[in-house]
């Protein structure tokens, strides 16, 4: 009974945000809280602002797209500090249709429905509460009551502007209902809908013979110019087209450029002059943020046309790119599986991420600097540490390529892989192989791909297996070398004791005898080997290594095992160099004796307790990486 309980609650919380009162009444509201007089795209920039406002490495993360939306932070900061802010604050770019365009499953719906359900909920609080005149079909601006001479006089005593007119239906009924006294008109708190067609319109295109501009704008109820005797009385027309019922808040054109023209002249007036015509009427007045969204193939066949130039000039164009980030796209796929009847099934760690290796791959340019290859570009694009670049050489490659991420493998192609690979194999686990496996049957497939275009996305499918292939090794050396830590922290430490003997041509007591010895040369060399420093080079990065120590130890900070990339990586290396020989013996053999089946239940149940496997999922990769070591 608990969610009964919860609905009857939030009965009476409806109840309680109810309000109706008289013009007059709005008026004392106004003046205590002016924010209920806003326009449409105020009342979305000031939403999207409400809900929080991050900074990360520079960049604006704004909450409120934060659970959906994942590695597109650029193209977010653009749309609200371009199109939403400058619109709130009643500059000219109010008066354009934002278009969101790209391709396919790039998150364009996903970022129009935020908005709506945004709005839905933002209309509940005391900051978002929309107020009309009672029993319009628009859900009219009360203010629109005040006659256009005293206007100004009203901005001096309350500074709020009052835009647009009183609709045919409402002035009507200002003087056959209240005798002109605009006081006593009744008001009431609205509350924004797409379902109940309150202040969210959605348009979607169909068949131009079918369609009837009366979806847009209204018709005429024939059934009543009997009672009212003229099509011209506004009583007579029903306005319940979509740019009606989207008043006050925002329109949403799907696939704006399948539309027929006709359907969209609508829209000069609408974004210019803030009105459009609907029957035998004057203009009528709308306060409404129009949203298209389309694809960019339809996009440039619409500004090649010269005879769109006027609707053209009334678009903004927002970009909107697949994501580059590797990171972010396992969350998009994280996301879609929760969202399916997938989410019972084990995925094994890395499975996803090898994916979104794949997907990232197709979506990159190769970079005109010789020394970035695709992969390197994807690390960087990922935040990742790579020796020798840093956030410049990030900012100089994302310059080389403006419209970067408008092509590529889209997320619904993976999820559907991943699908098939979870239908196909009947079992509560999948790995990486499995995804990777089922991404190159796909593409074989895949009817829109052309043939050069797989040759070379199969090759990103070899480079994802080799990525992955890295991992499943460190991953599985790790969790052989029994408190991993404590044994990188020794060997750290005595290696970072040979070098500041060796810097400073000082000696070290031998451990046992208490004897003074030479450093270490070979211990020291074991290292430096496993990331490539050459006996030249090796002077200069111990040098490097103790001027690091001495610049944590001046800021009062202890140098770790991850104070420094590169010996981070080599005391990794050197660890698994030693163990190497362990893992290939203890994974390969078929008949493990009971030291090396004690060793690999150790393994398992490490790899179960603190690395996210299944029992399948950790026994699939033992064996998987012992015939990695054994070639």
């Amino acid at each position: 009974m608990d969610i009964l309980n919860k609905v009857k609650h939030h009965r009476e919380e409806e109840q309680q945000l109810k309000w109706e009162g008289t013009f007059a009444e709005y008026l004392e509201i106004v003046k205590e809280h002016p924010e209920v007089a806003q326009t449409a795209h105020s009342r979305v920039y000031n939403m999207i602002q409400q809900s929080g406002l991050k900074e990360k490495d520079g960049q604006k993360m704004y909450q409120f797209f934060g659970d959906e939306i994942f590695g597109l932070e650029d193209t977010i900061e653009k749309l609200v500090e371009e199109y939403f802010h400058p619109a709130a604050k009643r500059l000219d770019v109010r008066k354009r249709i934002l278009l969101l365009m790209g391709p396919v499953s790039g998150g364009k719906s996903t970022i129009v429905n935020m908005l709506k359900r945004g709005l839905e909920q933002y209309s509940r609080t005391d900051e978002g509460a929309v107020y009309a005149i009672k029993g319009c079909p628009m859900h009219e601006d009360p203010l629109h009551l005040i006659p256009q001479h005293l206007r100004e006089d009203f901005y001096d005593e309350y500074g709020i502007r009052i835009e647009g007119h009183l609709s045919p239906l409402n002035a009507m009924r200002l003087e056959k209902e209240y005798d002109g006294r605009m006081e006593d008109v009744m008001v009431e708190r609205i509350f924004l809908s797409e379902d109940n067609r309150v202040g969210i319109g959605t348009f979607t295109p169909s068949d131009p013979k079918s369609q009837d501009i009366a979806d847009l704008t209204g018709s005429i109820d024939f059934s009543t110019i009997a009672e009212y005797g003229s099509e011209s009385d506004p009583r007579a027309y029903r306005f319940d087209g979509e740019l009606n019922k989207a008043n006050r808040g925002m329109m949403e054109f799907q696939e704006m450029l399948k539309c027929d023209e006709k359907f969209l002249w609508h829209l000069l007036s609408l974004t210019q002059e803030g009105n459009f015509k609907a029957g035998r009427f004057a203009l009528i007045s709308a306060d409404e943020m129009i949203v298209a969204h389309t694809n960019e193939a339809e996009y440039r066949s619409f500004i090649a046309n010269q005879k769109n130039e006027a609707l053209q000039s009334r678009i903004i164009v927002m970009p909107i790119p697949y994501n580059l980030r590797v990171s972010e796209e396992e969350r998009i796929y994280q996301k879609m599986i929760r969202e399916s009847d997938m989410a019972h099934v084990h995925i094994a760690p890395h499975a996803l991420r090898v994916a979104a290796i794949f997907s990232i791959l197709t979506r990159l340019e190769e970079s005109k600097k010789q020394s970035v290859d695709l992969v390197k570009k994807m690390r960087l694009y990922d935040g990742d540490n790579v020796e020798g670049y840093n956030q410049v050489d990030v900012d100089e490659l994302k310059k080389e390529y403006p419209d970067e991420g408008m092509n590529g493998i889209d997320p619904r192609y993976v999820i559907n892989r991943i699908s098939s690979a979870i239908i196909r194999k009947e079992v509560a686990s999948i790995n990486a192989l499995d995804v990777l496996r089922s991404l190159k049957e796909g593409l074989e497939q895949h009817p829109s791909i052309s043939d050069e275009d797989k040759e070379r996305y199969l090759n990103y499918i070899s480079v994802a297996r080799r990525e992955y292939d890295d991992i499943a090794k460190k991953e599985v050396q790790k969790a052989f070398v029994y408190s991993y830590e404590e044994s990188a922290k020794t060997l750290l430490n005595n290696y970072l004791d040979n070098v500041e003997a060796y810097c400073n041509q000082t000696k070290l007591p031998d451990p046992l005898t208490g004897e003074e010895m030479n450093p270490d040369e070979k211990l020291m060399r074991s290292i430096e080997e496993q990331i490539g420093i050459s006996e030249n080079a090796k002077k200069a990065f111990r040098e490097e290594i103790l001027i690091r120590i001495s610049a944590y130890a001046r800021k009062g900070k202890r140098f770790d095992y991850s104070s420094h990339e590169r010996l981070r990586e080599a005391i990794q290396k050197k660890l698994f160099a030693d163990l190497k020989d362990v893992v290939k013996i203890t994974t390969s053999s078929q008949t493990p004796d009971e030291s090396q089946l004690k060793k690999i239940n150790e393994v398992i149940a490490r790899l179960i307790d603190e690395y996210g496997y299944s029992s399948v999922s950790a026994n699939e990769l033992l064996r998987y990486v012992g015939s990695l070591l054994n070639r």
